[in-house]
């Protein structure tokens, strides 16, 4: 995010549900000067609820009915901490993270959804599956719709436990999916056995008596048994089997059990001081604000309005989408809050699993009827398409709305623009630094220069990078650039010992630097930590974007130094990771990279070269490197050069990160690609080669890349094998290295 406005105020959202979805979206045409957004979410794809049954029933696909959060903040410039949050510290306004530091906050706004209230029936935590978080639900119905479809004469039993509308409706959806893979089993009722339980005497009771008859009418038509006036009181497992049992006496086998009943909240809201209703959804006024903490707010089903108590139905989160809008910009603004109404009739629109639905709206009930299902459908994919084929904005507001704080109007230059000496004191005080004997002066001392000792017989390897921020979460940042940094080390076969830190902090008041700075340092120490390295020192300074750099020593044998230069014919090459970050990242600046897409490449990104150089040395590799900026053909071009060898590559057997390929194929590439693209001289074959699709890849710069290094062929499956026990499961035998011949330029491609 690069300005030169100065961060003066933080608002943090927790969670993506559709309120927030809808935040984010008006925040990215209406931001706020001095205001920096923070999304934490445990998931980058936002399930939307009103097109999930269609999901289960197989009449949409995952990208059609999610929403895509990382395009989305990257559209609104909003940070996005993929966390789950567990607290919150409401003395110091901090939000608890699983695997973050605490993340700090001036307004706070929650949208996390609910959970099905499961843990007082006995068994049921166990042997049940919630369908909230809707997320985890999804995976799970993928392997019973895989089982299906790979066990198609094996009978299957499933239960539902909750007859109203979500119940009902994912039980349509359900018998759609599965009847249409058992349709050619003859006869196919027979594969499939679906029990539906109910506590009360009616289906839907919020609904009209007409819809509840109506609805109970159809699922006995399709096969489905209804028990009604039916209270489950335990489950237990017997092997792979699930029984039910009711205080009738009632019980009942299945394979399958799906619990959608009463909801309940997270127990944290509760636990962290925050104003609850009995089931523990925080309570709002008709501003959607906490009742007792007046910088919090809350929407969607983890909030109840005291003065309009409404169902949790899908719809209130929706329409609450812009009221939280105006009233969170209103708080940040410091104007007066507007309150919100929200209906208190409401149509509902259930789909009964075959491309029909019915209508309920008060005493009103309609269907089902092809065209109710249209009329569901337009509504669905019209709130969802204002998430999707975003665009950055070219057109921002010129003069935004500004937070009324006198800041410096002139940022210096120089010695002028280094970060106040507070704001070190404070990070360095919360930084847990060790200490250790080779250390001499290190970062708690006040001292100009850091001083380190050499071991007797070792020399000091030293490395440095430096870049600009290609994500917003500072700590996954902090933790990627250690990576990259140290692996130059590694791929010299040398130890880790200490580190510089040079950074970058975007303009803001003292404070929001302070937790910038924390976050990203910790993210880097947390590396060099699990490396057995230290940070020893560094150097801040102020700018429009955030930027980190690394200058690592390391340790080593000087006869044990791995260098490029002795790759030797008849040997395997074999590279560590995919490739493909480069534009993966170009397209994620454009809003063109899906976010499991950008996830997958983090996830690579965040792991550490050291174990594979360690493979490497105990399987006799001459020659090694990192694959960084100039791409996999630059670097090994380094290589080849330097050995005297040629090399033939199999560009089938590259691993690619998934997504690579599209965003190439996009013609979305990377700024340094077409520098990196003149290597393609030194390719024998380039002009037949260039039309296979994975060829512009070759040329891509990577972040935090792999090891590439040449192996005995006789040991190269062995060290392969290796390596994936290590967790490089995209390592790969890529090429071979051969003589070099001459007149005949040193890369052929295979393929």
């Amino acid at each position: 995010m690069k300005s030169s406005t100065v961060i003066l105020k933080d608002l943090v959202l927790i969670g993506g549900g559709h309120s927030h979805a809808i935040v984010l979206k008006k925040f990215g045409m209406n931001p706020i000067a001095g205001v920096r957004l923070t999304l934490i979410t445990d998931v980058s794809h936002t399930p939307y609820s009103g097109m999930l049954p269609g999901y289960v029933a197989g009449l949409y696909n995952f990208d059609e009915c999610h929403i895509d959060l990382r395009p989305l903040t990257q559209f609104s410039q909003t940070r996005m901490i993929l966390d789950r949050a567990i607290g919150l510290d409401l003395e110091n306004n901090q939000v608890i993270c699983q695997n973050h530091p605490p993340i700090s906050f001036d307004i706070l706004s929650i949208d996390i959804g609910s959970k099905p209230a499961i843990l007082s029936v006995p068994g049921v935590a166990e042997n049940a599956i919630p369908v909230k978080p809707i997320s985890k639900f999804i995976d799970y119905w993928n392997r019973v719709k895989n089982t299906a479809l790979e066990n198609p004469n094996q009978k299957m039993r499933i239960a539902v436990v909750g007859g109203g509308a979500g119940g009902v409706e994912l039980m349509f959806s359900i018998q759609g999916c599965l009847s249409k893979i058992y349709s050619n089993i003859k006869p196919f009722k027979n594969q499939l056995e679906l029990h539906l339980f109910q506590r009360g005497a009616k289906l839907l009771p919020e609904r009209s008596q007409w819809v509840g008859k109506q609805v109970e009418k159809i699922l006995i038509s399709l096969g489905v048994n209804l028990h009604l006036e039916q209270t489950v009181n335990q489950v237990e497992a017997v092997g792979e089997e699930k029984i039910i049992s009711c205080e009738s006496g009632l019980k009942v086998t299945c394979d399958r059990l799906f619990w959608v009943t009463q909801a309940s909240a997270a127990p944290w809201l509760k636990e962290a001081g925050l104003a609850t209703d009995e089931n523990g959804f925080i309570q709002v006024d008709d501003t959607l604000r906490s009742l007792s903490h007046p910088h919090i707010f809350a929407a969607g089903d983890v909030a109840t309005m005291v003065n309009h108590p409404r169902p949790k139905a899908g719809v209130f989160a929706v329409r609450q989408g812009q009221p939280l809008f105006e009233n969170l910009r209103r708080a940040l603004l410091e104007k007066p809050l507007k309150p919100f109404i929200p209906q208190k009739q409401f149509l509902i629109l259930i789909g009964t699993g075959n491309e029909q639905a019915i209508a309920s709206r008060g005493l009103i009930g309609l269907g089902p009827y092809p065209l109710l299902w249209q009329w569901k459908d337009d509504i669905d994919r019209q709130f969802m398409n204002q998430f999707t084929n975003l665009e950055p904005m070219s057109d921002k507001p010129d003069k935004p709305e500004k937070i009324q704080v006198e800041t410096p109007k002139m940022r210096c230059s120089g010695c002028g623009s280094k970060v106040g000496r507070s704001v070190l004191e404070n990070v360095l005080n919360r930084i847990q630094s060790e200490t250790r004997e080779d250390v001499i002066i290190g970062l708690k001392d006040a001292e100009d220069a850091a001083v380190i000792r050499v071991p007797p017989e070792q020399v000091m390897v030293q490395t440095v990078d430096y870049f600009r921020a290609l994500l917003d979460d500072p700590f996954i940042f902090g933790k990627i650039t250690a990576n990259h940094c140290l692996s130059d080390l590694f791929a010299m076969g040398a130890k880790p010992q200490s580190a510089l830190a040079i950074v970058t902090l975007p303009y803001a008041i003292s404070t929001k630097q302070e937790e910038t700075l924390f976050h990203l340092l910790s993210g880097v120490q947390e590396v060099l930590n699990s490396a057995s390295a230290l940070l020893i020192g560094g150097h801040t300074t102020e700018g429009e974007e955030l930027a980190l750099g690394l200058t690592c020593n390391g340790f080593a044998e000087a006869d044990k130094l791995l260098r490029k230069s002795a790759m030797k014919p008849n040997q395997a090459l074999i590279l560590t990771k995919a490739i493909g970050t480069g534009t993966l990242f170009a397209a994620d600046m454009q809003l063109k990279a899906k976010g499991r897409w950008i996830e997958t490449a983090i996830e690579s990104m965040l792991l550490s070269n050291q174990q594979a150089a360690d493979c490497f040395k105990q399987h006799q590799i001459t020659a090694c490197t990192d694959i960084t900026g100039f791409g996999l053909i630059g670097h090994l071009l380094e290589m080849i050069q330097a050995s005297d060898v040629a090399v033939q590559l199999n560009l089938d057997a590259i691993p690619i990160l998934n997504g690579a390929k599209e965003t190439s194929q996009q013609r979305i590439f990377s700024s340094l690609y077409p520098e990196n693209h003149h290597f393609s001289k030194s390719i024998q074959n380039q002009q037949q080669a260039s039309q296979h699709p994975l060829y512009p890849l070759l040329f891509d710069p990577q972040t935090s890349g792999g090891l590439l290094a040449s192996v005995p062929l006789e040991l190269a499956n062995t060290c392969l094998n290796y390596l994936k026990g290590l967790g490089y499961i995209e390592s790969s035998i890529i090429g071979q290295v051969q003589p070099q011949t001459a007149g005949i330029l040193p890369i052929t491609l295979k393929f």
